[in-house]
């Protein structure tokens, strides 16, 4: 790999984004998550909702900072790393991005701060109303970015003038074809990743006897959604397969490793793709399978990447096993279910330590779908960076220089490895540290004075220690 300005912009965005995504893909599904632990806790006045609400929120907030941080990083990258993407699809994207921070960020910020240090201060539907707004926030932020990411793989409601885009339709930026299916699939994801976080915790505690009642209140909670959510999400990116199939074809040929195209198309379980060679080395496949998921029918042709030029096809070495990862997670996410429905009707979900341990290993899974499935998503859409109109090429800054790029792609790594690291190392000791007491509903708040932002968290650690 020589190495040039636009493969180091392209790796250091792919590094940024990799942290990035983690957070929101973790903090949308937990915001939600709490949202219902608070209505809970206002419904039932059971004081296990609230101590279980406090814990999470403490887990929240230290990941939705983290998340800040990394989110401001991306866009000053739109500048100095591809200052002419900017430049000819500003009149675009600019808008989505802005209408991401004036309707989602805000009312997150806004409200936030009601969800950390409003506990006893503000009555309690108040307080309700603020975790449902801050949740809400997470989902309308994920709509936006969803959206403007969506409109650069299957871009309509523009036209071109003097190199540069301009919007003729707003809906159909917005609604663009790919959007609907991919906000469906994503969001489902990020639910489906917070679910097995904390499926994964309370399995812990259960294994080491400590907070019981918590770990099998959030143990039942977490796996009955992976039940609902797991194989909805099968189907879901079925459906999105399809739909990138009619948009994006030679993207479904990488994935698939499928050279030939054509009928009764053979699911490749495994290969060596050799692109000098335009095959596949050690191939395995199913004869005829490609085709009835792709078409619903053994004789329905499927796209090739020998049907599309060199130079307008993506590289199927990374996407055709990020894709298997991704299904691969799918389909374990889907068993984990089906266990968790065998012992929750045998009566044993909660003393099966041997599914404990399961749970507790697969708490990281979702996480590595959705890694799997970004790059299966990204690189997949090259050479374009606006499918079919603006190659990735075309979009980098003209000015950078290889000893600019490499400069800042090493000190994000540095400077990644110790802030992440020391909020990776403070995340665990939070979630080490556990719940912290059960409050009854009908004693009377104590009062309370302004604390600084995350003592609650520094006081359950010094707790427990």
């Amino acid at each position: 790999m020589d190495l040039d300005p636009l493969i180091l912009s392209r790796i250091q965005f792919a590094f940024t984004i990799s942290f990035h995504i983690l957070f929101p893909s973790f903090t949308v599904g937990l915001a939600c998550w709490i949202a219902l632990l608070e209505a809970l806790w206002v419904g039932t006045g059971k004081g296990i909702y609230r101590s279980l609400a406090e814990f999470w929120t403490r887990i929240f907030a230290l990941s939705f900072g983290l998340g800040v941080v990394s989110g401001i990083v991306m866009s000053y990258q739109f500048g100095t790393n591809w200052s002419r993407w900017s430049d000819t699809v500003g009149n675009v994207l600019g808008p989505l991005i802005q209408y991401e921070v004036v309707t989602a960020f805000f009312l997150e910020a806004a409200f936030l701060g009601i969800l950390l240090f409003g506990r006893d201060r503000v009555p309690r539907g108040i307080h309700l109303m603020a975790a449902c707004l801050v949740a809400l926030g997470t989902l309308l932020s994920s709509f936006w970015i969803l959206s403007a990411n969506s409109w650069m793989h299957t871009p309509a409601g523009f036209e071109i003038k003097d190199g540069r885009y301009f919007v003729t339709d707003w809906w159909q930026v917005v609604f663009n074809p790919s959007f609907p299916y991919r906000l469906a699939h994503m969001v489902t994801a990020m639910f489906l990743t917070t679910s097995f976080v904390v499926a994964g915790i309370s399995a812990f505690y259960l294994l080491r006897r400590r907070h019981l009642d918590h770990a099998r209140l959030g143990l039942g909670m977490a796996l009955a959604l992976i039940t609902v959510l797991a194989p909805l999400q099968i189907f879901l990116g079925d459906e999105h397969g399809l739909n990138t199939l009619e948009h994006q074809p030679a993207k479904i040929a990488a994935m698939e490793g499928n050279w030939e195209g054509g009928p009764r198309a053979p699911l490749v379980l495994f290969a060596i793709p050799d692109v000098k060679a335009e095959t596949n080395r050690l191939e395995i496949g199913i004869p005829a399978l490609s085709s009835l998921i792709l078409t619903h029918d053994f004789n329905g042709s499927v796209p090739g990447l020998k049907q599309f030029p060199a130079d307008q096809r993506p590289d199927p070495r990374i996407i055709f096993w990020t894709f298997r990862l991704m299904v691969g997670i799918g389909f374990l996410m889907l068993t984990v279910a089906a266990v968790h429905l065998v012992l929750r009707f045998r009566g044993r979900l909660y003393n099966s330590d041997w599914f404990h341990r399961i749970l507790v290993g697969c708490m990281p899974i979702g996480f590595v779908a959705i890694l799997a499935g970004w790059f299966t998503t990204e690189i997949g859409r090259q050479p374009w960076v606006v499918y079919g109109h603006l190659r990735t090429a075309d979009a980098v800054t003209p000015s950078l220089t290889v000893e600019a790029a490499l400069v800042s792609l090493v000190s994000f790594i540095v400077a990644y490895t110790i802030i992440y690291g020391a909020g990776t190392y403070y995340l665990i000791r939070l979630l080490r540290t556990g719940p912290t007491h059960v409050h009854d509903a009908r004693q009377p708040p104590e009062a309370q004075s302004p604390k600084r932002p995350l003592s609650a968290a520094d006081s359950s650690i010094e707790a427990a220690e």
